[in-house]
């Protein structure tokens, strides 16, 4: 086997693999959106639950210079805070995610956005969802530019495509020896 035929079967190989990895990547991904919509859409519930976990984009400059508009915050669901957390609790439809200033002793807790002048008004520990754990940067910017109907369709297309010039070289490479 000459050596051409070795360096095209090492590079169809690679392709392949990471071709397949791509297919997991994308189909765990089509999962967990498919379960988050499942729960918000079917199930009517305010977040998506996964795995004791819910991620929110954030909207506001509240908590600018920790927190961007466009960022996406992960937030662990739990009671498990201590001050100085930053946190997300409901406030009728919204989920607010600012940091906890102080637990009174009446049980009030207090809150306030790193970038606000005055502390908001006290809520109680049953709004709390959780902590934020993770800020991924302008992930939001990102979904919704990926998520568009234009992109999808494209990554798809070429997902199949090159699943189809894969097979089509190697079995040509077959016939061939």
């Amino acid at each position: 086997m000459s050596r051409k035929i070795k360096v095209k079967k090492i590079i169809n190989k690679i392709a392949g693999i990471t071709l397949n990895i791509l297919l997991i990547f994308v189909s765990l991904l089509i999962i967990i959106g498919i379960y988050y919509l499942f729960q918000i859409k079917i199930l009517n519930n305010p977040y998506a639950n996964i795995f004791g976990y819910t991620f929110f984009e954030v909207a506001t400059g509240s908590m600018a210079d920790t927190i961007e508009i466009g960022d996406v915050v992960v937030v662990k669901i739990t009671k498990d805070i201590q001050e100085n957390d930053i946190i997300v609790y409901q406030e009728e439809e919204n989920f607010i995610t600012h940091r906890l200033i102080k637990i009174n002793e009446n049980g009030e807790w207090i809150t306030k956005g790193d970038a606000n002048n005055t502390e908001d008004s006290p809520i109680q520990e049953t709004q709390v969802l959780g902590k934020v754990i993770q800020i991924i940067p302008k992930l939001g910017v990102w979904r919704r530019a990926i998520l568009s109907p234009q992109v999808c369709i494209l990554a798809i297309t070429l997902i199949i495509l090159l699943g189809v010039a894969l097979r089509i070289t190697n079995s040509t490479e077959e016939k061939n020896e």
